[in-house]
């Protein structure tokens, strides 16, 4: 707990702002932050006469729920989905994902992790793909990946209508640039530096010459989040729940 927060309220509140001008946003099985993001950007847009989609896969309140992987790869596809979340066991400075294991002897890696999936589809096709991960540190923010599940970004001439937006962890948040395929450090979170970001970065990234401090989450966004979101997302992630905000899946 940082001040009168969590580090996990401070990522819901600044993926959320990412999302501002979404109109459906999807969340997979294994995302409690993410998700947790978008029903705050729900809610914010709600309140601002704007309608929002969310679909969350796992869970079974009806206004989140979506029939799975089919559902989603096909509203992808038909450019319905208009932000998705990625992340893997490995990102570099390209945004290249690694989702498979580590070495170079594919397919007999020494370490294995669960697998592409269907990384590499969505990372084309959702125009906004927000990289997350809680691990920032040289064994997981690498020079190059040792497998490519998902590239970062494609040749000329591919049709690509999706791609990396922005790379959010737990020391700070990175912007994308597609053209120069490239990270800029946007912000570094309170109580954290960018030496700090640098060091524990295997990648090279821009740095500007003033670098912000992530902006911590209002009274009114921490009421939002344990009020309403919290209830909500205890039903597909309710360990994530019970840890952060103590609240319980609905009966």
């Amino acid at each position: 707990m940082a001040g009168d927060y969590a580090l996990e309220e401070l990522l819901i509140a600044t993926v959320a702002d990412l999302l501002q001008g979404c109109g459906h946003i999807a969340v997979g099985v294994s995302s409690p932050i993410p998700g947790s993001a978008a029903l705050l950007r729900r809610h914010r847009d709600r309140e601002a006469g704007k309608r929002t989609r969310v679909s969350i896969i796992g869970t079974t309140i009806p206004a989140y729920r979506t029939d799975g992987g089919v559902d989603l790869f096909d509203s992808a596809g038909q450019g319905r989905v208009d932000a998705f979340f990625l992340s893997g066991g490995q990102i570099d400075g390209r945004a290249n994902i690694n989702l498979v294991g580590v070495g170079d002897s594919y397919p007999r890696q020494t370490v294995r992790w669960s697998g592409s999936f269907g990384s590499a589809y969505l990372y084309f096709m959702v125009p906004k793909v927000i990289l997350f991960r809680l691990e920032h540190s040289r064994r997981t923010m690498v020079e190059a990946v040792d497998f490519i599940s998902a590239p970062g970004v494609s040749p000329p001439g591919v049709h690509r209508p999706g791609g990396p937006f922005a790379l959010a962890t737990d020391l700070c948040l990175f912007r994308f640039d597609r053209q120069r395929a490239r990270f800029t450090l946007s912000s570094v979170h309170p109580g954290r530096t960018v030496e700090e970001v640098r060091d524990n970065t295997g990648f090279d990234f821009d740095i500007p010459e003033a670098v912000p401090e992530t902006a911590p989450p209002d009274a009114e966004t921490l009421a939002v989040l344990r009020e309403t979101v919290a209830p909500d997302i205890a039903d597909p992630y309710p360990k994530f729940a019970r840890r952060v905000w103590g609240v319980s899946a609905a009966a």
